[in-house]
Order: C-alpha cells, then structure tokens, then sequence
C-alpha cells in the first residue's frame, strides 16, 4: 500500500487526510489499518512517534461512520497529555463525519466533562481513573461500547493501573473488538491481551529497541554532588535550541527547574504533582518556544508530539533501561538531528550496565573540557571512544 486512498478508508477520512498534506501512511498504519478495518482485534507494537495514534484513529473513525450521540469507542490512555492529544486526532481526522469526542481524565473538575457526555458523544478518550469515577456515579455506561483501544499499555502497567484497567475492560461489552498498543511486549501485556483480546492479529513495527541514528547520545560521569553544577554547564556550551531534562523524581524536577530559574532562564516543569492547568501550559509554552527548557519526569518521555527537541538531558540514568530509549528518542526525530547527555555518578553503574545491555554495546563517556571537576572523570576502556566535548556545537 503506497497511499491512504488505498486503504480503503472512506471518503471523508481521506478529505481530512487530505486537508493536511498527509498521503503515505506510516509502517505501522499501512498494517494495521486494513486488519482493523476487516474488525480484527489487534496487538499493535510501536515506538512513539510511528503515527500509531493515527493507525488507531482513522479506521476507528471509518468503522463508526457518521456522528450517532452515544459513546461507541474507548480509548484508554496512561496520562492527561496523552488523552488530550488522542482526542485532537480524532477531531482532525472525524471533521466530516461530525465526530464529537468526550476528554475525561483527573485533576480537573467533572462539569465540563459531565456536560459533554450528557451532550452526546462518539469516542470518549480517558485516563482509567477519571472514568471509573464517572463510570460508578452512574454517569457514563459503557454498554453502547463497540471498539475498546487501549494506547501505552506498557506504561498504564507501570503507572500500577492493571486492576482499574481490568475492571474496564469488564465493564464493556464482551462482543467488542478491541485493540492493544505499546511499545513493548512483556509477559504481562501478553496476558492481558489473552483474555481481553479474540484470536487478534499481531502488528509489529519495532526495529529493535534502541537508539535512533539520528540522535548522537553520550554519558558524562561526575561526582554526584556535582551534577548541578555540570548539568549547568551543558546547558551553557550545548547550543540547545530546544531542551529536554528528564529527572526519576519530581521533587528533583521542581529543584533543578528553581536552578536553571535562578541563573535566569524561565522553564517549562511537568510532572504528576503539577495541577492539569499548570502542565497544559508548561506543554504549550515549550511547544511555542516560549520556553526553550523543560524539566521533566518520565511523563514526558513517552506518547507525546512534542517537535524541535534539539537536545535531551538526563540528570540521573534512568532506572529503566527501555526508559533510556523512549527519553533520547524526544529528539532527532523528524530525521532531524539530536543529542542526548546523560549525568552519571558512580552509585547508578547498575542502571548504566543494565542501559549498555540492552542496547547491545558501550555508550561513549565524554569529560567537558574547562568544568572543574572534583576528581577526574573515569572514562570507561572498551566502550565508545571517549572523547572530550569539543566537536560540533560544543565547542
């Protein structure tokens, strides 16, 4: 299949399409459109940024046809930003058949959502909390549910919702097709998919975790009372446009936000403390360039558009391997280029074994020349050759 027009997506999904310049569907939408099209249920794996909310989307939309007022499809997602970026998908894409959409997730009140419900909608797009809520109060009844998806399983597992997700799927009805996306496939997921899913066709895309070649990753090894101070110096000789600094907790992420602040750079921050208003505008002022720096946790390392990202920063090695991946991959994407540091002090060389492990070879240590260090850097043989940060826009 070269082109959407051969997918066999009808007319007003293709004028949408159409609208906004995209013809050639992506791997993993070129393969799963037409099974889920012929009513498959379906495990799909992708890595962000495969056009998976779409391969979801545009057959969904094809399938449901015009508007009809009552909730049809759930898509259920981990996080606010991910519901929220589903839920413009399906607007953009359902245009023409008048698609209306309910966005329900927590740390907002329940009127606007409630409203929209009672209104009439097609698709609800919801994190599992909020909707048990709504659910319980009697307010939202799943019996009308025709196709249940759920989006970033893996991460849904690892945020500890197996048991609201269980009971979701419960709730709908048995004679549903349902649809599974992650980007990875562990046993657990694979159980879930055997009960929840009927003899579903397998879709995967996955070229192999690891690091894309347009992203250029490197480790820099400090004592760990000078990571601050490092990470600072980074972000002065790195030439960033755009920034990205993933922490593990999100009392580190307001610490080292206040830090960058105090040295006179306004930041974006967003982690699961910070209230939905807070984090939708820490999102769109790093989107607009008003803020070129965002300090994260891992809530932004998976699931969300977020172009332009020139550099990664990861004050701590992360203690996922597969959540290495997902965080050097928010830049050099696009086939645009990126780099990626990571902050490594001695106590986290069991996280940094287990990184190098999965990606089957050393990450390159680098010492940045003109930071006075503690002690010296070791800059471990064998690995990458390890070079001083004097080359491109390092210098």
């Amino acid at each position: 299949m070269s082109t959407f027009s051969e997918l066999g997506l009808p007319e007003p999904v293709l004028r949408s399409l159409a609208e906004h310049g995209y013809v050639t569907p992506t791997p993993i939408q070129a393969q799963a459109i037409p099974a889920i099209m012929a009513r498959k249920d379906l495990i799909g794996a992708a890595q962000t940024g495969t056009g998976k909310t779409a391969a979801f989307a545009l057959p969904t939309l094809a399938l449901l046809g015009p508007a009809a007022g009552k909730p049809r499809c759930l898509v259920l997602v981990p996080t606010r930003e991910l519901a929220v970026q589903v839920d413009e998908n399906f607007q953009k894409y359902g245009k023409h058949f008048g698609t209306r959409t309910a966005l329900l997730y927590g740390g907002v009140g329940y009127g606007a959502q409630v409203k929209a419900l009672e209104e009439g909608v097609d698709v609800v797009i919801a994190t599992p909390g909020r909707l048990l809520d709504l659910h319980e109060q009697k307010i939202l009844d799943l019996k009308s549910i025709q196709m249940l998806i759920m989006d970033e399983v893996d991460r849904m597992l690892d945020m500890g919702f197996i048991e609201d997700v269980t009971r979701i799927v419960n709730y709908c009805p048995k004679d549903r097709q349902t649809l599974l996306f992650s980007a990875t496939i562990s046993d657990a997921i694979g159980r879930i998919a055997g009960w929840a899913l009927r003899d579903p066709v397998t879709v995967d895309v996955r070229t192999g975790l690891g690091a894309a070649d347009t992203v250029e990753h490197a480790i820099y090894p400090v004592d760990i009372f000078q990571k601050y101070d490092l990470l600072l110096a980074l972000l002065n000789k790195s030439g960033y446009k755009s920034v990205i600094v993933f922490t593990r907790t999100k009392r580190d992420a307001d610490r080292i936000a206040e830090w960058i602040e105090g040295h006179g750079t306004p930041v974006a921050t967003m982690h699961a403390d910070r209230t939905q208003t807070e984090r939708a505008a820490a999102l769109a002022g790093f989107k607009s360039g008003k803020f070129s720096i965002m300090v994260a946790t891992d809530i932004a390392s998976r699931g969300l558009d977020i172009r332009g990202v020139t550099h990664v920063i990861n004050y701590n090695v992360p203690e996922h391997a597969e959540d290495y991946v997902h965080r050097i991959g928010r830049t050099g994407r696009a086939s645009a280029e990126g780099e990626a540091f990571t902050l490594f002090s001695p106590d986290e060389m069991h996280h940094l074994q287990q990184i190098e492990q999965l990606l089957g070879r050393g990450i390159e240590r680098r010492k940045l020349e003109d930071f006075r260090y503690y002690s010296e850097p070791q800059l471990t043989p064998g690995s990458a050759k390890a070079a001083a940060v004097s080359r491109k826009r390092n210098r």
